[in-house]
């Protein structure tokens, strides 16, 4: 494909930069953003390298297509006119930000690198302008544990093992705890490790880090859990997926700032409350991996109440905006929202009924319209599955619902031993340190997910949701022996195989298979019927 049919789209960046593009080149990240901007929501300035763009990538090996050097020049010379910032600098140094976005929504399945562009020679420009050297080497030490990755392959234990060291050394449970001179030593740390590990030194342009970062997005489209996840849900291989490179704004910037993310509607029950997931002093990756447990969006009392104002005012613009319940991700830096996506919320099926029924009786919807969206669902599928006696049994242990439903099944510890399991005719409940996206083949063939770390809102419990698991999360008081296939709580053991009743709805877990009840949700049916033609 010619250089001039793969144009580069802008996003925030004055009034002559045109309409955004089509859905199938610009992807429904980017094609959001843009409508988000139109109708004056903060959004960071962006500019967007199309769906063309992955495919000719991909066609060449995973490298860059001849002319993107000029391109991307090109882009950043706008990005940094509307962000006063210039992308390498010494004194006012311009960070961004690369993620990707298909066509259609697959969230979790493709990578994103943070904080691109800060190096050696950017690190002084941004302690200039911040004033914050924990920003500083916080955000330094994520680049190179992110690039190394991500970018470069390579393995993520040796970084894993260096933050659980300076974790230990400092005697604190969290790096968002560390200071930042543990965070200096980490990254430093970190150099070390990639520069061992891949047998050359971090790269130090920033040029050079964007245009590897733009590279191992568009490659990740070709990623084997995004290519199984189109072959589960019937999407085509080969639309490609856009990358966004936007401003980075910080959500580790201190006590007013941080990083959440959340749903106009309950994506589990359908109510018309805001649910959301904050966590302090963080980045977006914090909330979305899944590697983090997070206390739902209790954590927005100690910033501004404008912000809780602003989001609540930004639930009902997106569902005006959009005719529908939105997921939506966010940052606060130093008391100040921005919005990095909104896309349509992922829920279970009785959460589409009562999303569809209340939203056409607000009139964002026709009854017409309403009923279309639920006409594909499975009627079993909105039951309402309780437990029959959950009074009568003492939970084993208490965590965070992520869903609504029971499941009971055989806990198993690793997602393989899992999928062999299920695939032999077992129900299975996984049960993992963490639930990650990787783990997408498993979150598939088993009947339940219970995770020690991880929040409402991460990317696997997203997907949980879609596929109607039972999900709980945030289970503290659970520690897990990987190496024996086994669980402990407290004094008490859970084997490999031990029958485990997940109640999504309430968050406990209990041993052994608790009998249940199933009814139909009559009263969301009738006002479904009542509301005419």
């Amino acid at each position: 494909m010619a250089e001039e049919a793969r144009p580069v789209y802008l996003i925030g960046c004055g009034a002559d930069e045109g309409p955004p593009g089509p859905v199938a080149e610009l992807g429904f990240k980017a094609h959001n953003l843009a409508r988000l901007t139109r109708i004056g929501i903060p959004v960071p300035p962006a500019f967007v390298l199309g769906t063309s763009w992955c495919r000719a990538c991909l066609a060449q090996g995973g490298q860059l297509p001849e002319g993107a050097r000029g391109q991307l020049a090109a882009a950043l010379r706008r990005l940094e006119a509307a962000s006063g910032l210039a992308f390498g600098s010494s004194r006012r140094p311009l960070l961004v930000s690369v993620r990707s976005g298909a066509p259609v929504s697959m969230p979790g399945m493709m990578d994103t690198v943070l904080n691109v562009g800060l190096g050696d020679g950017t690190l002084s420009g941004l302690l200039r302008l911040s004033g914050n050297p924990r920003l500083v080497w916080d955000s330094y030490r994520r680049l190179i544990e992110s690039f190394a990755e991500t970018v470069a392959g390579l393995p993520g234990a040796p970084f894993e093992t260096a933050r659980r060291e300076a974790l230990s050394a400092a005697a604190v449970t969290a790096p968002a705890q560390l200071d930042f001179r543990a965070l200096r030593a980490l990254a430093q740390r970190a150099l070390e490790l990639y520069a061992a590990a891949a047998d050359q030194p971090f790269p130090q342009s920033p040029v050079e880090q964007l245009e590897q970062a733009v590279a191992a997005v568009f490659r990740s489209w070709a990623g084997a859990r995004a290519r199984w996840y189109r072959e589960a849900h019937g999407i085509g291989h080969e639309l490609g997926t856009a990358v966004t490179v936007q401003r980075m704004v910080f959500g580790n910037a201190g006590g007013t700032s941080g990083a959440g993310a959340g749903f106009t509607r309950n994506p589990a029950t359908g109510s018309a409350e805001l649910y959301l997931d904050f966590a302090p002093n963080a980045q977006g990756e914090d909330v979305v991996s899944g590697r983090t447990g997070l206390a739902g969006g209790a954590a927005l009392q100690n910033l501004p109440v404008s912000i809780g104002e602003e989001l609540a005012e930004l639930a009902s613009l997106l569902e005006h905006e959009f005719r529908d319940a939105q997921e939506f991700e966010f940052t606060v830096e130093n008391g100040e929202l921005f919005v990095l996506q909104t896309r349509e919320a992922k829920r279970t099926p009785l959460a589409a009924l009562r999303i569809a029924v209340e939203l056409a009786e607000a009139g964002l919807l026709t009854p017409a319209e309403a009923r279309s969206r639920i006409a594909m669902l499975d009627p079993g599928a909105l039951e309402i599955v309780e437990l029959a006696a959950a009074g009568s049994v003492e939970p084993l242990l208490t965590g965070v619902g992520a869903s609504i439903g029971v499941a009971a099944g055989a806990a198993v510890f690793d997602p393989d031993r899992a999928i062999d399991r299920a695939r032999a005719g077992e129900v299975v409940i996984l049960v993992r340190e963490e639930l990650a996206t990787s783990d997408i083949a498993a979150l598939e063939a088993t009947a339940g997910l219970l995770a020690v770390r991880g929040a409402r809102t991460s990317h696997a419990a997203v997907v949980a949701r879609q596929l109607g698991k039972a999900c709980i999360v945030g289970c503290a008081g659970l520690a897990i022996d990987a190496d024996r296939h086994a669980g402990q709580v407290g004094a008490r053991r859970i084997a490999e195989g031990e029958m485990l009743t997940l109640d999504a709805a309430s968050g406990r877990v209990y041993p052994g298979r608790l009998a249940v009840v199933r009814r139909p949700p009559s009263e969301l049916l009738g006002r479904l019927n009542a509301l005419g033609a």
